[in-house]
């Protein structure tokens, strides 16, 4: 490494232009604090290329000259270390003078300021060097590879960029602290930083290796999700060709096939048909006369019926005027006995007013009897009335008026007997007994309504059910079920749909016996859990379906015939006791019945005798009537029977003669229908391709499909698939799929190939570190050298304990350098144990930083220590000064004034700074000492 010779400032801080020699071994600056000495090492540093101390820059300095341009040059040793011409320092930048001239040139460009630098071989002033051009002159990286390749290594430059009071804290440094500065001065760190670097670069490639991966993986998942899509549109282009197929060859050629089927079973129904129409034909003159036969016996009959009639109304009026003769003699002959029976009385007073009694209470008991005969007729009368104009029996009054308030509170509602109806009329008694109890059960629309409703059924007293929810019949009931003979058009509550459908019908009560469970006969008798009991209903209360009004109609018509006999004969009886009364009564007042049995006893004898002639007359006018009746009825079913069977006769006859007319034109009309469609399946044939229409083809697509209407089906299915699925129809996706697959594969080929070539860097960095700790420990071996010989010049003895070195993480990165020192025979202390003295603690951080700079093969050096006697006593001075002496290298050391003259004994150059009057521009000149050499630094 090259020396300092001398120093030139001009415009540095407030130096207007100050040149000072350092051509000396140690060079000391002395001045008061804030004198300049620190300027003067950051001058130096900034020459050379480095940090200022301090936060301080070159900025700071060259501000404070107020000047446009600052100017640092130093005059540096050249000389070889050997014979050779290329060991000089500075050999490599060409220049082989043995005074080389570096120059730092700062200049203010726009308000800030810049710095370049420029190496010259010789000797040159600033004044020729502000004359050259700017071709040579060069930014601050490649000054500092110049500097370092004559031997200013990086390491070195930090160790001179050591700020105040830290040159001196060497000892203080952790062994693995230590062992990295080592490192680092030596150049092995930078090549371990590298190893690092190149393990972080590997890692980097591998995370890079693993998103890769990761990439390789999510392309992969689109790949598939692309091979789907194309599975997709190749299922999409199948359903396409499917309905081509079907739509275009399938369909139209099994129709075309059924269609010529059909048209040949046609021709062949056809000749059948005109086969039958020619026996018809033949069969029409035989039924013509029949038909005839059957109009003669049906003229006979209507002759027979005719004279049947008038006999019968000859017979009519001859029993009609036998009646007429008998009715005066039978009133009278009744009149005789209701005479003699009051004779028997009328002679005793007290038998004479009992029978008025008991005629009396007769015809009162009559008169009651027919006032209820003829209310129940009234009743039986407006009953129906009411059922005139109603398409449903009526309900009764409290149901209208619980349905009424339903309406007006707005609650929709309906009754069960509104929305059944019976469909098997066989089972209405039974459903009409089951359900009886259940007419008037209400049903709500809404189950919200179900508070309102309970409030108002308990209003009215209403006695039935009021059902919240209701649920509609299910399609499927068993067939013998009583909800199977039912029709239901609203909501059931669920409890009576699931009774109705668990009754079984059955047809008498053995069969019910047999079956066992819970059923019910035609005529309602009804068998439960709980026994048997009959449920039967009469006709005139049926209530469900519009069968139930036409029942009760016929059932109240029925009842007024009954009330209208009654009353005829309660009136007849009437009128009869009320004569008898009458006599009685007449009796009573001294009319007597034998009197007028006396008076009248002639017509009565008359009576009498004529009597039975007249009943017997009668009776024969009855019988022949009774005859004639039955032998007209007998006629009239004769006569009715050969006009059925001439009229039927007639419109079979009609109807064959019609049947074959029109079996002729339809067969004409046919036959033209078949030619046409013949003609039409042959031309449809020869549209078609040859081998579509052959007998092979046809048969296999009747086995695939059955018919036409099954590929029309699945015609249908095709295309609803085609509508609603989801489906992949960009034709692309196929190239899209293929490009990808092959950029997969691509993609993870390459990273394969990643993976082994980081794999093959891995194990060559991992097998090159392994190789270069033997470098590392020879460093080690080395600078444990130069402390031992260090401690040997300084009178101490010093040893460095080598650490242990492997070639892993976590051995490096923990291995550390134990140096320990023996003073004066009094025991080994350690780095920064705190068993040294100020002096010892000095003396062992200049062992550590001169060890850093020693160099056998390579003599020379300078080191910038600012103020290392400070603290010191007059010995430790004088040993750190017999050091530094005893060392081959350049220092320049800072002191402050002290009255201690012993800092100066070791010096050859003293340079004494002085503080800035205040007021003045300039500091005073540096005053420079310099002191004989006995012999030459180089020697």
């Amino acid at each position: 490494m090259f020396h300092l010779q001398s120093l030139e400032l001009l415009h540095w801080d407030y130096c207007q232009r100050v040149t000072m020699p350092l051509d000396g071994a140690i060079i000391t600056i002395a001045g008061p604090n804030g004198s300049g000495k620190t300027t003067l090492l950051d001058a130096m540093r900034t020459l050379l290329g480095l940090e200022c101390s301090g936060g301080r820059t070159y900025k700071t300095y060259a501000r404070h000259a107020n000047a446009e341009t600052a100017w640092l040059r130093a005059l540096v040793d050249n000389r070889p270390r050997g014979r050779q011409n290329s060991s000089r320092p500075f050999a490599s930048s060409l220049l082989y003078a043995d005074q080389v001239t570096l120059v730092c040139r700062i200049e203010r460009h726009g308000g800030d300021w810049q710095r370049r630098y420029l190496m010259l071989d010789g000797v040159h002033e600033v004044e020729a060097i502000a004359a050259r051009g700017e071709k040579d002159w060069m930014g601050i990286e490649a000054w500092r590879r110049r500097l370092e390749a004559a031997g200013l290594t990086r390491a070195i430059g930090r160790v001179l960029a050591l700020e105040q009071g830290q040159t001196d804290r060497l000892c203080e440094l952790s062994p693995r602290e230590l062992l990295r500065l080592v490192f680092e001065v030596f150049g092995d760190q930078e090549v371990l930083d590298r190893y690092d670097q190149a393990r972080s670069h590997q890692q980097h490639l591998l995370k890079e290796v693993e998103q890769a991966a990761h990439e390789l993986s999510h392309t992969q998942a689109q790949l598939s999700d692309l091979a789907n899509r194309v599975t997709s549109y190749q299922q999409y282009q199948l359903r396409l060709r499917e309905r081509e197929r079907l739509a275009t060859e399938v369909v139209p050629v099994l129709q075309w096939s059924e269609a010529r089927a059909r048209t040949a079973q046609g021709l062949r129904d056809l000749h059948r048909q005109r086969l039958f129409a020619r026996a018809d034909e033949r069969s029409l003159s035989a039924r013509r006369a029949e038909l005839h036969n059957l109009f003669e016996g049906s003229e006979q009959a209507k002759t027979r019926l005719a004279e049947i009639e008038q006999e019968r109304k000859q017979t009519r009026a001859a029993f009609d005027a036998a009646r007429e003769a008998e009715r005066p003699m039978e009133l009278l002959a009744k009149r005789e006995e209701e005479l003699r029976a009051l004779a028997a009385v009328e002679a005793d007073a007290q038998e004479l007013a009992q029978r008025m009694e008991d005629l009396s209470g007769r015809q009162h008991s009559l008169r009651e009897s027919f006032t209820r005969a003829n209310d129940q007729s009234k009743k039986a009368q407006i009953a129906l009335e009411a059922l005139s104009g109603q398409r449903l029996p009526p309900p009764p009054p409290e149901v209208t008026r619980f349905r009424r308030a339903l309406d007006d509170a707005g609650i929709h509602h309906h009754v069960l007997a509104d929305c059944i109806d019976i469909a098997d009329e066989s089972w209405r008694a039974a459903a009409e007994g089951m359900l009886r109890p259940s007419r008037w059960v209400v049903v709500l629309e809404h189950s919200k309504d179900e508070a309102h409703a309970f409030a108002l059924a308990s209003r009215e007293r209403y006695r039935h059910y009021v059902v919240a929810e209701g649920e509609h019949a299910p399609a499927q009931v068993p067939q013998d079920s009583l909800l199977a003979a039912l029709k239901i058009n609203a909501k059931l509550p669920a409890w009576l749909l699931r009774q109705l459908g668990g009754i079984r019908r059955v047809k008498d009560t053995e069969a019910g016996a047999k079956v066992g469970g819970e059923w019910i006969t035609p005529d309602a008798y009804y068998r439960d859990a709980r026994g048997g009991r009959s449920l039967w209903v009469e006709p005139r209360d049926f209530q469900f379906g519009v069968s139930a009004l036409a029942s009760r109609r016929k059932a109240l018509e029925s009842e007024l015939a009954r009330y209208d006999g009654e009353l005829s004969r309660l009136a007849k009886e009437q009128a009869e006791v009320e004569r008898q009364l009458k006599d009685a009564q007449r009796a009573a007042q001294g009319h007597k019945a034998a009197q007028e049995l006396g008076e009248r006893a002639d017509e009565f004898a008359t009576c009498r005798q004529r009597l039975p002639a007249l009943k017997q007359a009668r009776i024969e006018a009855s019988s022949r009537m009774t005859a004639l009746e039955g032998e007209h009825d007998r006629a009239l079913t004769q006569h009715t029977r050969s006009e059925r069977d001439y009229e039927a006769a007639q419109a079979s006859l009609k109807a064959s003669e019609d049947n074959v007319s029109r079996t002729q034109r339809e067969h004409g009309s046919r036959y033209a229908e078949l030619v046409q469609a013949a003609k039409a399946s042959r031309a449809a044939r020869a549209a078609f391709p040859a081998n579509w229409v052959l007998a092979s083809t046809v048969q296999a697509l009747r086995n695939e499909f059955e018919n036409a209407k099954q590929a029309e089906i699945a015609n249908r299915h095709v295309q609803a698939e085609l509508d609603n699925g989801v489906w992949e129809t960009d034709p692309q996706v196929q190239d899209r799929h293929a490009r990808m697959s092959v950029a997969v594969l691509e993609q993870s080929a390459q990273l394969d190939d990643r993976r082994a070539s980081n794999e093959m860097a891995r194990i060559a960095a991992f097998n090159a570190r392994e190789r270069y700790i033997d470098v590392l420990r020879a460093t080690v071996r080395r600078y444990k050298k130069n402390v031992q010989e260090l401690g040997e010049l300084a009178g101490v003895i010093a040893v460095a304990e080598l650490p242990h070195l492997d070639n892993d993480d976590m051995v490096l990165a923990q291995a550390g350098l134990q140096v320990k020192f023996n003073f004066d025979g009094k025991g080994e202390v350690g780095l920064n144990d705190g068993e040294a003295s100020g002096g010892q603690q000095v003396l062992k951080s200049l062992i550590l930083l001169v060890g850093l700079m020693k160099d056998d093969d390579s003599a020379g050096g300078f080191v910038f220590i600012d103020e290392p006697f400070a603290h010191l006593d007059v010995r430790n001075i004088q040993l750190v000064g017999h050091f530094l002496r005893s060392t081959r290298a350049q220092y320049l050391l800072t002191t402050p004034i002290t009255h201690n003259v012993e800092v100066f004994e070791p010096s050859e150059i003293t340079l004494v700074t002085s503080k800035k009057a205040r007021g003045e521009r300039w500091a005073p000149p540096i005053a420079v000492l310099a002191r004989r050499a006995e012999k030459s630094v180089y020697d």
